[in-house]
């Protein structure tokens, strides 16, 4: 009979797993979700400026898309909540309105166009007007929604394709022509803090570009 061959066992080490305990877990856990009491909550809008921040001066011209041009009339500091916080004061003329825009939120404003934007714009206005066979709520809607853009050119756009070429009432609805006079005072008003010039002459370039008739040679 062949011998049996001896098998070796091996002793299998224990290992040994250090748990602890379920009550000391949670309170480890809860101390790394919370914030220490010492802490304070951080304040997004005030901890830090956008980087994107442009300098305004005194008497500078910005742009606000709901209420148009308007003029620096004070860069002024006040305290909310132990911060200081910083804003501008611009006075829109056209609408007769003072509005307080603090620093860290100017992305809301623009700097006035420059003359090669003007210009553009002038060329826009000399172009045929697009007319839309959509129902005319839906297209007074896109038209208010460009003018309060705050972006020149959609604003030339509104103008010339609400441009009757005359200034007489009876050849523009009413809601048509409130819109028209909204667009094309905004348009005005960025002309005249731009070209800097009266109030008359820019009226004139802007009606020669628009091959407007006024009443008066009518």
């Amino acid at each position: 009979m062949p011998k049996k061959k001896k098998i070796k066992k091996t002793k299998k080490k224990k290992i040994i797993k250090k748990i602890k305990p379920k009550s000391v877990a949670k309170t480890e856990e809860k101390k790394s979700s919370l914030p220490n009491a010492e802490e304070k909550p951080e304040i997004k809008k005030i901890k830090k400026q956008p980087t994107e921040k442009r300098v305004y001066n005194l008497k500078d011209y910005v742009v606000y898309p709901k209420h148009g041009v308007g003029k620096i009339t004070a860069i002024e500091k006040a305290t909310i909540g132990e911060i200081d916080i910083q804003f501008y004061k611009i006075l829109v003329e056209k609408e007769k309105l003072v509005l307080t825009v603090p620093i860290n939120q100017q992305s809301k404003l623009r700097p006035i166009s420059t003359i090669n934007q003007i210009n553009k714009c002038v060329a826009i206005l000399k172009m045929k007007p697009k007319v839309k066979r959509t129902m005319w709520s839906r297209r007074a809607q896109e038209y208010d929604q460009k003018i309060n853009s705050g972006k020149i050119y959609e604003l030339a756009e509104v103008v010339k394709d609400l441009n009757k070429n005359t200034d007489i009432i009876a050849d523009q609805s009413y809601s048509e022509r409130q819109l028209f006079e909204k667009a094309y005072e905004r348009l005005k008003s960025e002309f005249e803090a731009v070209l800097k010039v009266s109030p008359d002459e820019v009226q004139k370039k802007m009606d020669k570009a628009l091959g407007r008739t006024s009443l008066a040679e009518a």
